[in-house]
């Protein structure tokens, strides 16, 4: 499809093409490509000691924990073992009950609860990182001595604060925050299999 065929003013078109190229270019000169290597490190060490990694997040952050652990589970380029992730977003009888009994911030501390043992790695996605429930799963990950990271937006709020380590998209424009988590997801499996796999 060429832009002409579009529907529109073909300018919006690559005005919204311009500001996703300079938001990836900006990911070069933000901590966010420093802290990379770390945190796929992290996640190599946790499969290949048998750990696990628990991803959750709220909305648009949800779906995007529930396809980063299908990557994993599943495949995502090559052919190998599944590896073990959850994403704490997709049992809806899990997330009513808890959130029906105990209240909607507690839907994903309680899960961490259950699941997590040390040596897992916990994946808070947020583009705010305010969320109480994001917040307190965090808190109950760090107290069970499991690895915490947070892929986040904006200043990284409150969550900044409570994660091992951050990736923090500095934009204040949720969609453009949700597609550089969505590459940073999609990059690490990539990571991920390459070093496990090499």
């Amino acid at each position: 499809m060429t832009i002409e065929a579009l529907p529109g003013d073909p300018d919006v078109w690559m005005k919204a093409l311009a500001r996703r190229l300079e938001l990836y270019e900006s990911l070069k000169a933000d901590e966010v490509g420093k802290r990379f290597s770390e945190l796929a490190d992290r996640i190599v060490q946790a499969f290949e000691n048998s750990g696990k990694i628990l991803l959750f997040g709220n909305g648009g952050s949800a779906t995007d924990a529930q396809h980063a652990a299908a990557e994993w589970v599943g495949r995502f380029m090559m052919q190998r073992r599944p590896l073990p992730a959850v994403a704490l977003t997709a049992d809806s009888s899990i997330l009513t009950a808890i959130g029906n009994d105990y209240g909607f911030d507690q839907v994903f501390e309680r899960q961490v609860e259950a699941l997590g043992v040390a040596g897992d790695v916990a994946v808070a996605i947020s583009t705010t990182g305010r969320s109480e429930n994001v917040l307190r799963a965090l808190r109950a990950a760090k107290d069970l001595g499991i690895a915490t990271v947070a892929l986040l937006g904006g200043d990284g709020g409150k969550a900044k604060d409570e994660a091992d380590l951050c990736l923090v998209v500095s934009r204040v424009e949720v969609p453009l925050i949700q597609e550089a988590h969505r590459f940073i997801l999609h990059l690490l499996c990539e990571e991920v299999d390459r070093r496990f796999y090499r």
